[in-house]
């Protein structure tokens, strides 16, 4: 069996509602004890982000599920053509905020597609890598031959469990906040930098007749689970021996004692290890593939936080990989960190900005903390 080439011949988003400055946020997402947050403006200058977007209005209401704004993003692909709809062979939705735990993200968003027809639908779980794995199990589906059409998305809703009235108020030392801008890595650090919202590729086994494409050479991935302990977790607890005990062993009443609904993170097994496990595997690619930082035209790392940028482009430059700061494409600053989504919102960008030119490559790299896994892909400019 031959392997089929595989092409991004169009990308979409959507966003809800309008960006929210830095000093609108509290009124979408709620004052905890009607108080407005100590640690907020320091969280927020070690983040960098300056506007995001909620599926929220201001009385924490719901616009959007996140079913709908996935199902709106890949409407959006087919925008001059809504018949286009009908061509897709294979819907794979990837997202770590699903709005139910069954039935599947997948189906859900492909039941806001009625122009659609019968079609697989794939929903892989995870978190931040949960977008990318994803796009992978489409571009192999074409790869070899199974979809000559598909369509990926990368999504997530988190605003609904950051809302005042959900999330646990827990005090913030001002001091060590200042000191150690780890030690906002926390519930506090999630509710300051995540953002809502949606985007999709259109893959195909031919390149686009007019205009660009990108090609995509590869895509990989690895997990470091096998030797590294849960750092972000959500609907279980950390225990002292760094298990973890799923929501289902806790009584109704602990569920809401202990908050075990809530997002947490592991600071110090953050800290330690997840940008230098993602270098590491950057320079093995790069070996492997016999690649150097000159192939590279544009960087595109997803960051939950500018805090990392000069971590990652040290720990790259100790593997002797260095990417210049001048390759990177970012945009956490103005649409924060959507997850499973971000990846896909600055492919997006980059593809809509009228810089690339033929030839040109393109390096994602995706880190996911809940248990250290990262995802790694590279596109040429066609």
């Amino acid at each position: 069996m031959s392997l089929r080439p595989v092409y991004i011949t169009n990308t979409s988003i959507f966003l809800p509602n309008d960006p929210v400055s830095t000093d609108e946020m509290e009124e979408y997402l709620g004052y905890i004890n009607n108080k407005p947050s100590k640690s907020k403006k320091i969280v927020l200058r070690n983040n960098g982000i300056k506007t995001r977007y909620y599926a929220l209005d201001k009385q924490q209401k719901a616009t959007h599920t996140n079913a709908q704004m996935t199902a709106l993003a890949v409407k959006a692909l087919f925008a001059d053509d809504p018949a286009g709809l009908k061509s897709i062979q294979l819907l794979s939705c990837g997202t770590s905020s699903p709005d139910q735990m069954m039935p599947s993200h997948g189906v859900m968003v492909h039941g806001w597609l009625p122009e659609a027809e019968a079609i697989e639908v794939v929903s892989p779980s995870g978190v931040c890598c949960a977008g990318m794995h994803a796009f992978k199990y489409a571009y192999m589906a074409i790869k070899c031959g199974e979809a000559q059409r598909a369509v990926t998305t990368g999504s997530e809703r988190f605003s609904a469990s950051l809302v005042a009235n959900v999330f646990e108020d827990e005090a913030q030392k001002l001091k060590e906040l200042t000191e150690n801008p780890f030690i906002s890595f926390d519930k506090e650090f999630l509710r300051w930098m995540l953002s809502d919202g949606a985007s999709a590729f259109l893959l195909s086994d031919e390149p686009n007749a007019n205009g660009l494409s990108l090609r995509v050479d590869w895509i990989e991935g690895a997990s470091y689970a096998n030797e590294m302990e849960t750092c972000m977790y959500m609907a279980c607890e950390k225990q002292p021996d760094g298990t973890v005990k799923s929501y289902l062993d806790f009584t109704p009443e602990e569920l809401i004692a202990k908050s075990i609904f809530s997002i947490k993170q592991d600071i110090k097994l953050l800290s330690d290890n997840i940008v230098p496990l993602g270098a590491k595997r950057i320079k093995e690619i790069f070996d492997r593939k016999g690649l150097s930082s000159d192939d590279i035209d544009y960087f595109l790392p997803h960051m939950s936080s500018e805090f990392f940028k000069p971590k990652i482009f040290e720990q790259i430059a100790l593997h002797g990989a260095t990417i210049p700061y001048e390759k990177w494409f970012v945009n956490l600053t103005t649409l924060g960190n959507v997850g499973a989504g971000s990846v896909y919102l600055m492919v997006h960008e980059l593809f809509h900005s009228g810089r690339l030119k033929k030839g040109e490559r393109i390096l994602c790299l995706v880190p996911e903390s809940s248990r250290f896994s990262y995802m790694y892909a590279m596109m040429t400019v066609c």
